[in-house]
């Protein structure tokens, strides 16, 4: 096998999060700020640290505007659903003899706490949350404690993901970039970038296993 370690990016890639991370994100900017957000003028926050997203946003006291935001996300996960094929293709991956891995901007009440993510727990070997290293993306902190934890090389993982945070973190740990292209992002300056620097770009889940 090309690939023994199979790395992913929860958030736009195993799971179409963008509607609800960033429209919970501009309901709880107008509610405490007052401000109107474009959403295309947030996705840079789509994939980091909430702790962290708040603290650059300016909200005077980022643990309850963190608190409000998962509130507001909370009451718009109805629209959360996993993309086309996603949960056949972690199977398949898992048939085949593959580790499964996930490093994540979420920390871990976000990753525990999420129905599909404690549904696919059984197929996931190692997840990486946000307080599992000292810097995040794009910082390669998160993919290097993977390999830590998983007892891995960089030429045995590829990393999956949907932004170029996460290319920057597989890339700077040098481990393979896959850029899940399989939605158009609100802000498509920002994928084309990552199109233009990724190992592969892969447009259905269908697409990964021919590339491990």
């Amino acid at each position: 096998m090309k690939y023994r370690h199979i790395v992913f990016d929860i958030d736009g890639t195993l799971l179409d999060t963008e509607s609800t991370g960033l429209l919970s994100l501009q309901k709880t900017i107008k509610d405490i700020l007052g401000k109107d957000y474009a959403l295309e003028d947030l996705y840079k926050y789509f994939g980091v640290p909430s702790g962290k997203a708040v603290i650059d946003l300016g909200f005077p006291d980022p643990a309850s505007a963190s608190a409000i935001w998962e509130e507001n996300f909370q009451n718009l996960k109805n629209l959360i659903v996993p993309f086309p094929d996603v949960e056949q293709m972690l199977h398949t991956i898992k048939d085949t003899g593959h580790i499964i891995g996930v490093v994540t901007s979420r920390n871990k009440m976000e990753y525990t706490h999420d129905f599909y993510m404690e549904k696919w727990s059984p197929l996931i070997s190692h997840a990486i949350c946000a307080e599992d290293s000292p810097r995040h993306k794009p910082n390669p902190d998160p993919m290097l404690a993977y390999m830590a934890r998983a007892g891995a090389s960089p030429e045995e993982c590829i990393y999956i993901g949907d932004t170029i945070h996460d290319y920057s973190c597989g890339h700077l740990a040098r481990v393979d970039f896959a850029l899940a292209a399989w939605k158009k992002p609100v802000n498509i300056s920002a994928r084309e970038e990552a199109e233009k620097l990724a190992d592969y770009v892969i447009h259905s889940a269908e697409e990964i296993l021919d590339i491990i």
